[in-house]
């Protein structure tokens, strides 16, 4: 499975493919311990990658779908013991064509599997690049509204303790407009009186 040549174009271009999308992931490198690629994660390998003159080999951990994986044809438990934990190994000849959706299915199974439960909780919210994003709008949001009733209620506060003198003083002042009603009629009597004494 060393590789000894260099791949034909197709497998060197699913090679990449794998590659990309294991390094897309959170907190992941790619290591080269056994002169082929192995991608980790906090150093914790989830992929192994093999891509030579004879067609393109992986190795991942499925603890979900390692039973359903297993029955495809191009696929084994891995060895050295892995299979036991759910590594599955898949080998594909220059001929045969890669399920390349699958694989990266399978690869973003293996990552989740291996993982801190931390960054794969960070992928259910949309990955750790998006987490910040939307956590600084929320705070903005929050002092705003804290701004918002702070002026309301120093507005209403003095409005409110005003309204019971208010009502008091528009009480005081009803007695004063009676009085000027009762002075206006007052008046008119002496005009009438004057009125009989002209004729």
């Amino acid at each position: 499975m060393h590789p000894t040549t260099e791949p034909p174009a197709h497998i060197k271009a699913h090679e990449e493919t794998i590659r990309a999308k294991a390094l897309a992931y959170p907190s992941t490198h790619e290591d080269r311990p056994w002169d082929h690629a192995a991608f980790k994660v906090k150093n914790k390998t989830f992929c192994f990658l093999v891509a030579d003159a004879t067609g393109l080999s992986l190795s991942v951990k499925l603890p979900e779908s390692n039973n359903v994986a297993l029955m495809l044809p191009f696929a084994q438990p891995t060895g050295y013991g892995l299979g036991k934990s759910g590594w599955v190994s898949a080998k594909f000849g220059v001929d045969d064509d890669v399920p390349i959706p699958m694989i990266l299915d399978w690869l973003d199974e293996s990552y989740r599997a291996v993982a801190p439960k931390t960054l794969v909780k960070a992928l259910a919210n949309g990955a750790v690049a998006t987490a910040p994003a939307k956590s600084t709008p929320t705070l903005p949001t929050k002092t705003t509204a804290k701004k918002a009733p702070a002026k309301k209620p120093t507005g209403k506060a003095p409005s409110a303790p005003r309204t019971t003198p208010a009502g008091e003083a528009s009480a005081k002042k009803a007695p004063t407009k009676k009085t000027a009603a009762k002075k206006t009629v007052t008046k008119t009597t002496p005009a009438k009186k004057t009125g009989a004494k002209k004729r």
